[in-house]
């Protein structure tokens, strides 16, 4: 039920976050295509249904990697810092040897304020 419950408080749904769950998923087990993975923006906040294993959360929070560590499919996480700039959620910063926050160049610089 929580997915439904997920969507059903959002207001605005963010299909995006579910589907690279999967697509990241798909490379380990081929029943993800039957996981129900959401996410919604709800006034300044982004929430996210993850799966329910914590090797599954980790896999989908970090992406797929090479024999090198290099990402071959991005993780979920990359992404979430911009998308609640986007939404004027506090600024987050990442630590780039854990996880390299994604945003345009032109977003770059913290908001003041």
């Amino acid at each position: 039920m929580t997915p439904e419950a997920t969507l059903a408080v959002g207001e605005k749904a963010m299909p995006g976050f579910g589907e690279q769950m999967r697509q990241i998923s798909l490379h380990f087990v081929p029943t993800a295509i039957l996981s129900r993975q959401a996410a919604v923006i709800r006034g300044k906040a982004l929430i996210v249904n993850l799966p329910g294993q914590p090797k599954s959360i980790r896999e989908t929070l970090e992406g797929v990697k090479d024999a090198d560590g290099k990402a071959v499919v991005h993780g979920i996480f990359a992404a979430v810092p911009y998308c609640i700039d986007l939404i004027g959620g506090p600024y987050i910063e990442t630590n780039d040897d854990v996880v390299k926050a994604f945003r345009p160049k032109s977003a770059l610089r913290p908001r003041r304020g």
